[in-house]
């Protein structure tokens, strides 16, 4: 298998968390999603998504070669066709628990922060340059209060008890693009606390955006 994706893209970091938990080998294909305007936009990436954005899982199967885009929808057939360890549970409301809080930051978070929308938002608005950051700050800090509200009350390790599933994957990615806005996350203290555990296991530590190949370097401090 070969992911075609972005260090710091919060939809490819969930699938290299999923593959790294169900101990898959693939190979990593970066897509720089900024120099020279952007290589999703290039042919050959749109011919594997048409949407000129990653994920993309690519893999041979009966002589022919696969494409699957889209986190959810990646990740939802990695679980489907290798089940162990499953990521959302066999009872069908917890199930549906699984998927409601993954598509809180899937749906409801991630989108109104990607950095398409943030570059939209600041060209609409260029006379106010900090536009862009405060539309972004301000979707985030509103998706992780109504997550953090509904988290609470499933919570036990992770999001959904003590086992990881589907939300979990969501959480890290989303939690770091938080902390890059300079966001306060005391108001978020169960989301933290799941934060923190992920961030001890062994999956979430390979899939972290910091250790993949086209990270860039951190900048050094003033």
């Amino acid at each position: 298998m070969k992911l075609y994706g972005y260090w710091r893209s919060s939809s490819a970091w969930r699938v290299r968390i999923a593959l790294h938990l169900k101990a898959l080998p693939f190979e990593y294909a970066a897509v720089h999603l900024v120099r020279d305007g952007g290589e999703q936009y290039a042919p050959a990436h749109r011919a594997r998504n048409p949407m000129a954005q990653v994920p993309v899982l690519e893999w041979s199967e009966g002589g022919a070669t696969r494409y699957l885009s889209q986190s959810m929808a990646i990740i939802e057939y990695l679980d489907e066709t290798h089940p162990e360890p499953p990521l959302v549970p066999r009872d069908a409301f917890a199930r549906a628990q699984a998927r409601m809080l993954a598509e809180h930051i899937n749906a409801g978070i991630q989108p109104l922060q990607n950095a398409a929308v943030q570059k939209h938002v600041g060209e609409l608005m260029p006379e106010a340059g900090d536009a862009a950051y405060r539309w972004a700050s301000h979707w985030v800090s509103r998706g992780l209060a109504g997550l953090e509200a509904a988290v609470k009350p499933l919570a036990g390790r992770y999001c959904l008890g003590d086992s990881v599933t589907l939300p979990d994957l969501f959480l890290v990615p989303q939690m770091y693009s938080a902390r890059r806005f300079k966001l306060d996350l005391a108001p978020y203290p169960t989301l933290a606390r799941i934060d923190a555990a992920l961030g001890e296991h062994p999956a979430f530590i390979s899939a972290h955006a910091d250790r993949q190949p086209d990270a860039a370097p951190p900048q050094p401090t003033r």
